[in-house]
């Protein structure tokens, strides 16, 4: 009898903490979340059709996740629009500068192991980071140019803050476009045949475009990063990531170079022409061949180098609202998730909103003219994919698209604003 209370006192604490187990991961489940109005988010199907059937939009995957359980998952219109082939949801994209929020967990995984300090100057692991100067005198004709002395080292914060003062190729600032430009220094986005720590030491040999900490200016921080979970932990970043993020969470679909068996399942990039009409990407575009997922990379980006589905990011985001935990592993530390999510930067550093490490941040003033509440945290890529997770709602979202630029991106906004309508 005494050891039958025992079993039955034990499954009464399994029954208990079942509910936590379960809520450890996504659950896709024909049940129904009655904090959810179906109704309404059902609209989001009319609201993608119709710009797909006006030419508006090639195609798109959704997904919608609260409370832990897939409530919408879905793809809509073309992969490919000239061989009519469906977007299936489990559609590969090429997902930019999503990577960067990757990377800067991937970061924090060192940063726990006690491989690294965030306010570690960037010297520290790679020395041609000492004494760096900063852009003073540019000339327009030759891309000659003058610096000053900077007055301090960049950091490892400063990376993930963009707020170091490196710049980008192809997409950044003018003067320092042209810089990085003429030294051979790699956007990230696309194929590239170099070595990252080469390159990576070649810019530090570059002006800075202000003085470390100054301001806030996307740049290639998110590759510096890259380079150093390199450099630190021994090993390239593609099986870093694959050891402490992708195979503890489960995610089966996210690569810097996309299997051959899969990439049937990658969606065609797009463009607009003069006429805002959708038309393909071409091979020498923006100079991005949108072949390079399936070109068998060694120069891996940590700010935009990523291919992957709407599901397997969802993933990734439901770990950090789960406080760093997921299907029972731990990737970083909820008090890391926090350090994450957290403003980095003084107020209006970065405009109506705030920076964190790694991640653009409602503020409450945001908060007060949109649907997100204050603490949700996003980002998105160059090609059209967008995220949020909102710690309050507990909510993750992605709408993911292959086209830019975009003349009707305000679908983005519409479909976040069915998303916080279906709330009850």
């Amino acid at each position: 009898m005494r050891k039958f209370m025992q079993y039955k006192l034990l499954f009464g604490i399994l029954l208990f903490l079942l509910p936590t187990f379960l809520l450890a991961q996504v659950i896709q489940t024909n049940t129904k979340n009655n904090t959810v109005d179906y109704t309404t988010l059902a609209k989001i199907d009319a609201l993608v059709n119709e710009y797909v059937d006006s030419n508006w939009l090639a195609g798109a995957v959704t997904i919608v996740i609260k409370d832990n359980q897939v409530v919408q998952h879905k793809g809509y219109g073309y992969a490919d629009i000239a061989s009519k082939k469906p977007m299936s949801k489990d559609a590969i994209f090429r997902i930019m500068s999503q990577t960067k929020a990757i990377t800067s967990v991937g970061i924090m995984v060192l940063y726990e192991q006690a491989k690294l300090l965030l306010d570690d100057p960037v010297s520290k692991y790679i020395p041609e980071f000492k004494n760096q100067g900063v852009l003073d005198k540019f000339n327009d004709a030759d891309t000659t140019y003058t610096t000053v002395p900077a007055k301090r080292e960049i950091t490892i914060r400063d990376l993930l803050t963009h707020t170091s003062g490196l710049d980008y190729t192809d997409i950044g600032s003018s003067k320092v476009k042209a810089i990085y430009t003429k030294n051979n220094i790699p956007s990230g986005l696309g194929y590239f045949n170099e070595d990252l720590l080469d390159r990576m030491k070649a810019m530090a040999k570059l002006p800075l475009s202000f003085q470390p900490g100054e301001k806030f200016q996307y740049g290639l921080n998110s590759d510096l990063l890259g380079c150093l979970i390199e450099v630190i932990s021994g090993i390239k970043l593609d099986a870093f990531f694959s050891k402490y993020i992708f195979q503890p969470c489960g995610m089966q679909d996210t690569y810097f170079n996309v299997p051959a068996a899969k990439s049937s399942r990658l969606a065609t990039v797009y463009t607009e022409d003069a006429a805002k009409k959708i038309i393909k990407w071409s091979h020498t575009f923006r100079n991005i061949d949108p072949d390079y997922p399936t070109m068998q990379k060694h120069y891996f980006s940590g700010g935009a180098g990523l291919s992957s589905t709407a599901f397997d990011y969802a993933v990734f985001m439901q770990m950090l609202l789960n406080g760093g935990r997921y299907n029972g592993k731990k990737i970083i530390s909820k008090r890391s998730v926090e350090m994450m999510t957290t403003s980095q930067l003084e107020p209006g550093v970065y405009g109506n909103n705030e920076f964190g490490l790694g991640f653009s941040i409602t503020t409450k003033k945001a908060e007060a003219k949109g649907p997100r509440y204050a603490g949700a945290f996003a980002w998105g890529g160059y090609y059209g994919t967008n995220f949020w997770a909102d710690p309050k709602a507990n909510l993750v979202c992605l709408i993911m698209t292959q086209q830019t630029p975009n003349s009707h991106n305000e679908i983005k906004a519409k479909f976040e604003s069915l998303v916080y309508a279906s709330l009850k």
